[in-house]
């Protein structure tokens, strides 16, 4: 499957209500009220808060006052120049240095958002390029966490460290930068605790890891993504806003988009805290962890 059909197939449900407002107003010809009610009623459906749907519905009802002859498919038009412009600098790639010591990756989230197989996946995809990872199942909070990671890495014949059930997860990221850095890896990718974000011992426990990984680089972590459950919608706003206050977020992974998500979820994250989304999840299987297209994505959501 390419990658466009991935989005395709993987934001089908989300994109319903969008798809479906709009096949509606364009098969009516020219807009009424009905028509503008139909279009805001899909865009809050689809989870793209109070801010974005209001730009769009009034840029919307601003062109049908200056033109009488605008459109269903014209109003299409316009949402989605609309959308591609509040996303602009949303995508990211991950660009890793060529020096002799590992650069850290911290992925963060609460316990459901697909934190872990995302570790998984990520590195899975990375050793396919040809980079040399090392994965730390630092979520020793939750021993089930501990048990996923090493499937996964058993499963996709991945390198990793683990240590046994409440054990200090700073200590086990340690020495997961320290197994990276004695066997020439390029990337140590941190799975870390998952609790819920207004939890302080949680941000404690990530404020302390930080701490540990710095006295072995002082540039660590490099990179500090936060995982989101796409169907959490709203709420996973105050999740982001709550980690980036914290720890210092750098970029965001928008997981379960194959689902009951919307997919408007990570427009509102990113336009309030301008975090690059390095990928997406589409699906179960390694292959559907894919970097983030605004292209695709309003392709994906767009009749």
């Amino acid at each position: 499957m390419g990658i466009f059909s991935r989005f395709k197939k993987g934001l089908q449900k989300g994109a319903q209500a969008i798809q479906g407002a709009f096949a509606t107003v364009t098969g009516k010809g020219r807009l009424d009220e009905n028509s503008l009610l139909q279009i805001e009623e899909a865009f809050y459906e689809s989870d793209f808060g109070v801010e974005t749907t209001e730009e769009i519905l009034d840029s919307i009802r601003e062109a049908h006052r200056a033109e009488k002859e605008f459109r269903g498919e014209d109003a299409c038009k316009l949402a989605r120049t609309i959308l591609g412009r509040t996303l602009e600098g949303a995508e990211s790639e991950l660009n890793l240095s060529q020096s002799n010591s590992p650069e850290v990756l911290c992925m963060i989230g609460v316990n459901g958002s697909g934190k872990t197989t995302t570790c998984a996946k990520l590195a899975h995809r990375l050793k396919a390029d040809g980079k040399k990872i090392v994965l730390g199942a630092c979520d020793t909070f939750r021993a089930a966490a501990t048990e996923q990671l090493k499937s996964w890495a058993d499963r996709l014949d991945l390198e990793i460290v683990v240590g046994h059930h409440g054990a200090d997860s700073a200590a086990v990221a340690f020495d997961t930068y320290s197994a990276g850095e004695s066997r020439g890896h390029d990337l140590v990718v941190i799975d870390t605790a998952g609790r819920l974000h207004v939890k302080d011992n949680l941000m404690d426990e990530l404020a302390k890891m930080k701490r540990v990984l710095q006295k072995r680089n002082e540039n660590a972590p490099h990179h500090s993504w936060l995982v989101v459950d796409g169907s959490t919608g709203t709420n996973g706003l105050e999740q982001a806003k709550a980690f980036h206050e914290k720890f210092g977020l750098t970029g965001l992974v928008v997981t379960k988009l194959d689902g009951t998500a919307k997919g408007g979820a990570l427009v509102s994250i990113y336009k309030q805290l301008k975090l690059p989304i390095y990928f997406i999840g589409l699906g179960e299987s390694p292959e559907d962890l894919q970097p983030f297209s605004i292209e695709y994505y309003l392709d994906s959501i767009f009749p």
